[in-house]
């Protein structure tokens, strides 16, 4: 189980390499038309980047869990903590990519979309928070206390 939701953890990796190779993208096309605008044009780098946090705090809290043994309940309770937090970030990168590669070639060609395309980030860098605060309840809320009410051992 353990290894499953780490799978899913690591997805959030991709969305964070994804958003930041397809804002740098980007960010070079713009940079060839306006080279002042790069500095403050890296914005969607770092977002994208914030994303990969999000995934090593859940791998952090779901590999602490960790004991030989453990309820059934508890270790699907990690593996929705992975997906939630994995999925959400994979989705967030591809948005932050896909919005950072537009916004910053635009904002070469018209600075005032720059505070647009900060807002549109906002609302893409969220969609991860979101997976983040859902892994952080269910990790929070989905221990067991007496594991012999949930798995019994046999009686030898």
């Amino acid at each position: 189980m353990l290894t499953t939701s780490g799978f899913f953890v690591g997805r959030i990796g991709i969305g964070a390499s994804y958003g930041t190779a397809k804002s740098g993208v980007g960010i070079t096309a713009m940079s060839v038309i306006r080279p002042d605008l790069m500095m403050r044009s890296v914005v969607p780098v770092i977002m994208a980047g914030i994303i990969a946090i999000y995934g090593l705090v859940v791998s952090v809290l779901i590999s602490g869990d960790i004991q030989p043994r453990m309820a059934l309940f508890t270790g699907f309770i990690q593996l929705g903590a992975g997906l939630s937090v994995g999925l959400a970030g994979l989705a967030a990168g591809f948005a932050i990519g896909i919005v950072g590669d537009a916004g910053v070639r635009g904002t070469a060609q018209q600075p005032r979309l720059f505070v647009g395309m900060i807002l549109i980030l906002i609302f893409a860098e969220v969609l991860g928070l979101y997976g983040l605060i859902v892994a952080l309840i269910m990790n929070t809320n989905g221990k067991v206390d007496d594991l012999d009410k949930l798995c019994p051992l046999p009686k030898v």
